[in-house]
């Protein structure tokens, strides 16, 4: 009777924690994401959605904007999985190539920007912990992990677009 008891107590226990981080996440992360996704829907409301159409669609004629500086626009502002949605501004055949430099930052930028993938914050989280543990700053990894990310969709970018370029039989022109 007692393991029935202890398993039904550690059962409900599993479920007591899970409430517990999610009033967390109410009551920290959720309204910070609110309040960032007011700001961002606001100032592309101020500033046209014409304009920042015509914007992005002038960023995609460079390949190193196309997978740099598209990307990062879309995913602070959109986040994940809205970003996406910048490729209608890229030219069909380098949407598989713009769509792997998103995915690929996505988690990058959660360190410096939690609103633009918080599924994603648990990860960054768990790795932070341990920089804490160790009496490291966390300002110092968040600006890093952003930075090799920009490298890294710089590179995928520039990698799938060749290679589907190639499978495909299209030209760079």
């Amino acid at each position: 009777m007692e393991i029935i008891s202890n398993a039904a107590n550690g059962f409900i226990k599993l479920f007591q924690e899970g409430g517990t981080t999610f009033m967390g996440w109410v009551t920290g992360i959720i309204p910070l994401v609110v309040c960032l996704m007011t700001a961002v829907n606001s100032v592309i409301k101020l500033i046209g959605e014409e304009r920042v159409e015509r914007f992005a669609q002038k960023l995609t004629r460079f390949a190193v904007l196309r997978y740099t500086l598209l990307p990062i626009i879309a995913v602070l502002f959109l986040g994940n999985p809205m970003c996406y949605t910048f490729g209608r501004f890229v030219e069909e055949k380098y949407k598989p190539a713009y769509y792997d430099s998103c995915v690929s930052f996505v988690h990058p930028v959660t360190g410096l920007f939690p609103h633009a993938n918080p599924g994603e914050l648990f990860v960054y989280t768990g790795i932070s912990a341990g920089i804490t543990k160790l009496g490291l700053s966390i300002g110092g990894l968040a600006v890093r992990y952003f930075i090799v990310g920009v490298i890294v969709i710089l590179i995928r970018g520039l990698l799938t677009e060749q290679i589907y370029l190639r499978m495909t039989g299209k030209t760079n022109k």
